[in-house]
């Protein structure tokens, strides 16, 4: 990713490296959207260079049995990162992808910034991911999509359908009736 800042008009250059460690570095939730596919809520690490645990800047995402759901990640994907203080958007950008070897020391490493910051973590839960998760590592690059002052006009709000547990005409019993 390039530290060089975008020219937004009207207003001042925006370093969008500094803006996108920040963001990711100040928030456990982005979304993942896969091409031609759907888009998905993960909690994440971000980790940057100054740890020598693993390598970075990067995303780790971790997936799997007892985790969040991710389908297969192709090669690159878009990632989507919210403002702190008002949960709206405020970078969309590219990242490549690559799926880290359960048996190689970077796994590890990845493992254990993840496991770091992994709440309500219970049992031993590098063996629980070594056995059925997959660690995820997602490198931000380019100029991003949407940024402070260059946004899309469309919202990206998406409809959520109804899942199967979903009380759509039968309204269950309430102690002392429903308002």
């Amino acid at each position: 990713m390039s530290g060089s800042p975008i020219p937004t008009p009207g207003q001042t250059s925006v370093n969008v490296t500094r803006l996108l460690a920040e963001a990711a570095s100040k928030s456990g939730v982005l979304w993942i959207e896969v091409p031609g596919g759907s888009t998905h809520a993960v909690w994440f690490v971000w980790h940057d260079d100054e740890d020598p645990r693993s390598a970075g800047p990067a995303i780790h995402v971790v997936s799997g049995t007892g985790e969040q759901t991710l389908p297969p990640l192709p090669d690159e994907v878009t990632v989507i990162l919210r403002s702190k203080d008002s949960g709206a958007r405020l970078l969309r950008l590219r990242a490549t992808t690559r799926v880290l070897d359960p048996t190689s020391p970077e796994w590890l490493g990845s493992a254990e910034v993840l496991q770091a910051k992994r709440l309500n973590a219970t049992g031993d839960v590098l063996a629980r991911w070594r056995e059925g998760a997959t660690i995820h590592v997602l490198v931000p690059h380019g100029i991003p999509d949407e940024a402070p002052g260059a946004y899309a006009a469309e919202s990206g709000r998406v409809t959520v359908s109804p899942a199967c547990g979903t009380t759509a005409s039968w309204r269950p019993w309430h102690w002392r009736g429903r308002g």
